[in-house]
């Protein structure tokens, strides 16, 4: 059985959930399913680390919230701010780096 939530996982739920709302506002149970979708089920995050890290974005600045009543229940809708994209071009360009150094020291390109 695959671990849940790997060492080398850190920092990937914040740039995950970043990279989600870049596109469209939305709350925290459909980022948990949007991330299982786009990962095509290898990144399951579960609500323990989804709403921790939505919180920390929002003290910082990097999303704003507001709640919007939905079928007679309120859900917190989160975007993001101009930090929050900022805050994803440097995420980015940091996985983007790593990543390749990852894949050359396998053997691979940095391009792989």
């Amino acid at each position: 059985m695959a671990q849940s939530n790997p060492p080398f996982m850190s920092g990937v739920p914040e740039l995950l959930l970043l990279r989600l709302l870049n596109e469209q506002e939305m709350y925290g149970y459909e980022l948990g399913r949007s991330i299982k979708k786009v990962t095509e089920d290898a990144i399951s995050l579960g609500e323990g680390v989804i709403y921790p890290v939505l919180h920390s974005l929002e003290r910082n600045g990097s999303l704003k919230s507001k709640r919007k009543a939905v079928g007679g229940r309120n859900r917190v809708y989160y975007s993001l701010t101009k930090k929050g994209r900022d805050r994803l071009e440097k995420l980015h360009g940091d996985w983007r780096r790593i990543q390749g150094g990852v894949a050359t020291a396998f053997g691979g390109t940095a391009n792989a």
